[in-house]
């Protein structure tokens, strides 16, 4: 009997998805730019804000067309087009696509409410659900057996798959405050699913549905780096709602997607973990900005001031007042989001207990490393400081 031969990994297709997404991104963000001049989708200035220009935005178009338009070249392809056979899912991201980029349009250009965009990744999302995109199960641990498979029902897939796209629209939306900041973050976590899915994908052999969220993810991580060139401070265009918005969806139905292919017997409990990568790194980035924000409101309540009102006491303002320039603060951000991604990532790959436990004193150091050098500027100024002659000598020579 003939061996079974091992499948194989279509890297040429990807990367061609991948190459697709940046050109057609970068290309089209230019024109979008003047679009958005002429439509007046143009951010004013503001006080709490750190550029000091206009800015247009309404760059999430020129993301989303990137993205369909590498998705439906690899309808072409003689490998990757099996996943459109396989099931609608795809076709359905690009649908929920189309209509929470155009409510980000809507809200770029016109500022919508709070009320408004809710409802608009909520019809979003319902969009995937209708073109099965929908969470199907957990593993969750148990002490007999060591852990199960729990499959949900219709209900309860449906709510959890709308609430982890609501959640990733808002957090993607959330952390962006800084040139380049959400592009580069999204690439890096879309990075990570890319990897994680593609090692399901080899273990299972199967090019139909395992074959369908390394697709969707090498298309983001494509649009995102073909976007940033044109992002990155000094910014000529940001990404708005409509770009903010889509990332968010787009990594939702791509960590939903997986999680309906998993095979638990060969993942086990580091599945969960390895697959929620995506969401891990995107609340990791979230939570101080939360936690900011909670920490404003408590402070202009105290001050007596609107809880909402603006101020420059916000996470991108803090890091810049401790000394790091745009362009530092935003690659900090960089280095945790990668130490998050690739630690969870890396549990897909390690079949033994002391490789786990090595690989999170791995991560633990560089979080570690990493917290130093986020606050090195202020280590910096109080070092030299202290080396300085003391109180009574002249600011100048204090300042030097």
């Amino acid at each position: 009997m003939a061996p079974v031969a091992a499948y194989v990994i279509p890297a040429r297709e990807y990367a061609l998805v991948f190459g697709t997404a940046v050109v057609v991104t970068f290309v089209l963000t230019g024109l979008v730019r003047l679009l958005a001049v002429r439509v007046g989708a143009v951010t004013p200035i503001r006080d709490r804000d750190v550029h000091s220009l206009p800015i247009p935005r309404m760059g999430g178009v020129a993301v989303y067309l990137g993205f369909a338009g590498a998705v439906l070249m690899a309808l072409q392809l003689p490998a990757l087009s099996a996943a459109f056979r396989a099931s609608s899912e795809i076709v359905g991201v690009l649908v929920a696509g189309a209509v929470i980029c155009l409510v980000g349009v809507l809200d770029d250009r016109f500022d919508l409410d709070a009320v408004a965009k809710l409802a608009g990744q909520i019809l979003a999302a319902g969009v995937l659900v209708l073109f099965g995109v929908q969470w199907q199960s957990l593993w969750l641990p148990d002490s007999d057996t060591g852990g199960q498979v729990v499959f949900l029902d219709q209900t309860q897939g449906v709510v959890l798959t709308i609430l982890l796209t609501v959640i990733l629209t808002n957090a993607m939306n959330f952390i962006d405050g800084l040139d380049g900041l959400l592009a580069g973050v999204a690439a890096i976590s879309a990075l990570a699913l890319f990897v994680f899915s593609t090692r399901q994908l080899f273990l299972s052999g199967n090019d139909t549905y395992a074959s369908q969220p390394p697709l969707m993810a090498a298309a983001l991580v494509g649009a995102c780096i073909g976007f940033l060139p044109h992002n990155f401070w000094p910014a000529r265009i940001f990404m708005g709602d409509s770009g903010a918005m889509f990332i968010g969806l787009a990594m939702a139905a791509a960590t939903v997607s997986a999680n309906g292919r998993l095979d638990t017997s060969t993942f086990g409990p580091r599945s969960t973990i390895a697959l929620l990568a995506p969401l891990v790194v995107a609340l990791a980035v979230v939570f101080i900005p939360v936690l900011d924000f909670l920490m404003a409101v408590i402070r202009r309540t105290k001050e007596g001031r609107h809880p909402f009102s603006a101020d420059k006491q916000h996470l991108h303002h803090r890091m810049l007042a401790i000394g790091h320039t745009q362009r530092q603060a935003v690659l900090v951000f960089y280095l945790w989001a990668a130490i998050l991604a690739g630690g969870a990532v890396s549990l897909a790959f390690l079949t033994t207990d002391r490789g786990i436990v090595i690989a999170v004193v791995a991560m633990v150091v560089l979080l570690i490393a990493a917290a130093g050098l986020s606050v090195w500027p202020r280590i910096r100024a109080r070092r030299v400081q202290r080396r300085s002659p003391g109180a009574d000598s002249p600011p100048e020579r204090i300042a030097a």
